[in-house]
């Protein structure tokens, strides 16, 4: 219903800051009735703790429902100011709110929130401000405060010397009786295992027919600390989730059976995000038998049916496929837009995505062209031999490992790339050839130019992924690079951002950009994929770090190794994650 979209507010400037404009419908309200609902309302709030948010006082038994749908549990519920109606709102969805305010007499638009005593137009499904009811909310507080202190002083005073310490001081363990003991053990069941023997949420995956490279990306997953705090806080539910979806299929039955008569079918539900929460819920259950994430396959065979089958697959390729899907998933039902490398539209790109900055220069006029890509990984290719090139995978130089102990080794006794180095060969200029010639807007004629590449915004989680297979479509044939890959366990980031490629670029006269300041540039590693053998015939294992140790994750197998081993290992896939997290407050105006 287009009336009832959401009304962006315009703002205004003053000495750089940014104030919303007032809201209409509030004006309007306040003209009619005056400030004296808001004062009203005073005698109406309650603040509980003392000092703690402000809501609405009312019955400790009731509890307050839509009344229109009856849900008590939706992320919002609001008070119409006017008639006292309550009823829900769903920041992007569905507005029973909203709904009352357009079926109503002009005035009813404005409520507050139950919970937090905040003004709402139900209108503009945005909150407003107003000083007087701001006041008023602070009044509260400051009269909620002033009580509890007072209340704790005369305690203090009157009360005796015994009962103030025990008060302050008194603790009783639960000590359960016989029933209770009987109902805790009927209606719970012991973890299985002894918790001492591995972090908790390490098991194994089984092997489910040449699907090592899936699992060696599913145990990074799960545990990214961004994407595992998001997941077993409850932040995807699966069981609302699905009963969303299944609501939504049959809505477009009914319509489709009315538009065509019943031929149409409903698509397969797929949302790999509730296949990913059910498998953090088992790996996290305390179980630690493997488990079989045979739905979470199924699922994704369903989203990329290209790729459905029992060969071998590209690890990298899954991580990406896999991203995407719950990407498209949970950005479908937010009805959020793309979120063009910001990361705001769904846990997926919120954890991974980054932004890079690509700088095209003329080399006759100087002028440069800029354009920025969102990316959820940088791929690199390794760094030439000393004597060669770097797709050199058959020559005596190259690192190949056909054992843990070999590995080691071997990478003592020839050249080797590092991480950083495939970071430098990413930043840094390169010359463009004849073939690729850049059309200049200045000169407006195609001319020689320069492309550097460099990382605008720094992602939560960043993943390096090496290209160690080669596809060549002249000679029809593909091939493994099993050169070996010297990675750090601490990296720094700050080198390769843009910023700091602008400032060595222009003789260090760039000043910083907005948020670098916030920037944590410091990342650390908790991840390796590797991947051993042949292109064709190969197998993909995970290093995890866990507690400051590193174990080995090879399908259900799960091994405690030493750092050395994972040094060694042939990385295919690297994960680091930042050491600090900035928070900031959000840009739209609201109350502190």
């Amino acid at each position: 219903m287009s009336s009832m979209a959401k009304i962006t507010h315009p703002r205004q400037q003053i000495n750089g800051e940014i104030l919303p404009q007032p809201c209409p419908h509030l004006a309007e309200f306040l003209s009619n009735n005056g400030s004296k609902p808001f004062r009203a309302l005073q005698d109406c709030l309650r603040v509980k703790p003392p000092g703690g948010r402000a809501s609405i006082r009312r019955d400790p038994k009731e509890v307050p429902r839509c009344g229109a749908c009856g849900e008590s549990a939706r992320p919002r519920l609001y008070a119409c100011i006017t008639c006292a109606a309550v009823h829900c709102h769903v920041p992007s969805g569905p507005s029973h709110a909203a709904a009352h305010a357009f079926s109503m007499p002009p005035g009813h638009e404005i409520a507050v929130d139950v919970d937090r005593a905040e003004l709402f137009c139900c209108a503009c499904r945005d909150q407003v401000y107003d000083r007087d009811f701001d006041a008023a909310v602070v009044l509260a507080q400051t009269a909620a405060s002033t009580l509890a202190s007072s209340a704790t002083s005369a305690v203090q005073q009157y009360a005796p010397e015994n009962l103030r310490k025990r008060r302050r001081i008194d603790y009783k363990p639960w000590i359960p009786n016989l029933r209770e003991q009987y109902l805790v053990g009927k209606n719970s069941s012991p973890l299985n295992g002894d918790v001492s023997d591995l972090p908790w949420g390490l098991r194994g995956l089984n092997n489910l027919g040449n699907t090592c490279f899936m699992n060696s990306v599913l145990q990074a997953l799960l545990h990214t600390p961004p994407l595992r705090n998001y997941f077993l806080s409850d932040r995807h539910n699966r069981y609302f989730c699905q009963k969303k979806s299944n609501a939504d299929n049959a809505a477009k039955k009914i319509a489709a059976n009315t538009i065509d008569g019943g031929g149409n079918k409903s698509a397969a539900r797929v949302c790999l995000a509730c296949d990913m929460d059910a498998t953090f819920s088992a790996v996290f259950s305390g179980e630690r038998t493997p488990y079989s994430p045979a739905k979470f396959l199924y699922s994704w065979w369903q989203y990329a049916a290209n790729l459905a089958s029992y060969e071998q697959q590209d690890a990298h390729e899954f991580f990406i496929s896999m991203l995407d899907g719950i990407h498209e998933k949970v950005d479908k039902d937010r009805r959020k837009p793309e979120s063009q490398g910001n990361g705001d539209c769904c846990v997926a790109h919120r954890v991974f995505s980054g932004i890079l900055r690509s700088d095209v220069m003329c080399m006759a006029c100087g002028f440069t062209s800029t354009t920025y890509d969102p990316c959820v990984d940088i791929s690199l290719d390794l760094e030439p031999n000393q004597g060669g090139s770097a797709k050199t995978g058959s020559t005596k130089s190259s690192h190949s490992c056909n054992g843990e102990a070999d590995c080691m080794n071997s990478s003592q006794n020839c050249g080797v790339s590092t991480l950083m180095g495939c970071l430098d060969r990413f930043t840094r200029p390169e010359r463009l050839g004849s073939d690729q010639k850049f059309f200049c807007q200045q000169c407006q004629v195609r001319q020689e130019s320069l492309k550097q590449m460099s990382i605008r915004k720094l992602p939560l989680v960043s993943c390096f992924h090496i290209k160690r297979f080669e596809h060549s479509s002249v000679r029809k044939m593909s091939r493994k690079v099993d050169r070996y890959l010297q990675f750090p366990f601490s990296l720094d980031m700050a080198p390769y951002l843009s910023s700091s490629i602008l400032r060595s670029r222009f003789g260090n006269r760039i000043l910083p950009f907005d948020g670098d300041e916030h920037l944590c540039s410091d990342f650390e590693l908790f991840a390796v994929v590797t991947h051993t053998g042949k292109l064709d015939a190969g197998h993909y294992v995970t290093y995890l770090r866990l507690s400051n140790q590193w174990y080995k994750c090879d399908d259900a197998w799960i091994t405690l190794v030493n750092e050395n081993i994972v040094r060694a290992a042939q990385g295919y896939m690297m994960f680091y994650v930042q050491k600090m997290l900035f928070y900031k407050a959000s840009e739209k105006p609201g109350p502190a």
